[in-house]
């Protein structure tokens, strides 16, 4: 009985370890799609504004346009919200575990979330 109960905690400290790291290996890939998502949307820029000098401003609905189809082009689900001044992205994942799965933990989700802003250059 001893060995059973012993034999279960290594195999559950194992598996926190090895899913512990996939699963934080996600989150980082997730965060980082997040990312590139935002940026993406965040090069939307107003043009009427920007050729009126005006303030750099992002045009809110091609923003949320880009940060989507690049989500969808990345195999990614998760939400995007534009603003005339930032996209803020989340990614939604879920890493499918290998050896939590004999203790009945199938996946874990994590999530990624970024912000973009647009950014005036005074290089020329």
């Amino acid at each position: 009985m001893f060995t059973a109960a012993l034999l279960l905690g290594l195999l559950a400290m194992f598996g926190l370890v090895i899913d512990g790291g996939l699963a934080l290996a996600a989150r980082v890939q997730a965060y980082g799609q997040a990312q590139e998502a935002a940026r993406a949307g965040a090069r939307q820029l107003d043009q009427a504004a920007l050729r009126g000098q005006g303030p750099v401003v992002i045009d809110p609905p091609a923003a949320c346009r880009a940060a989507t189809d690049f989500l969808t082009g990345s195999g990614s689900t998760g939400e995007v919200t534009a603003t005339t001044t930032s996209v803020t992205v989340t990614v939604h994942r879920a890493q499918h575990t290998q050896f939590l799965t004999l203790l009945g933990i199938t996946a874990i989700h994590v999530t990624g979330t970024a912000t973009a802003h647009p950014q005036i250059s005074t290089t020329p």
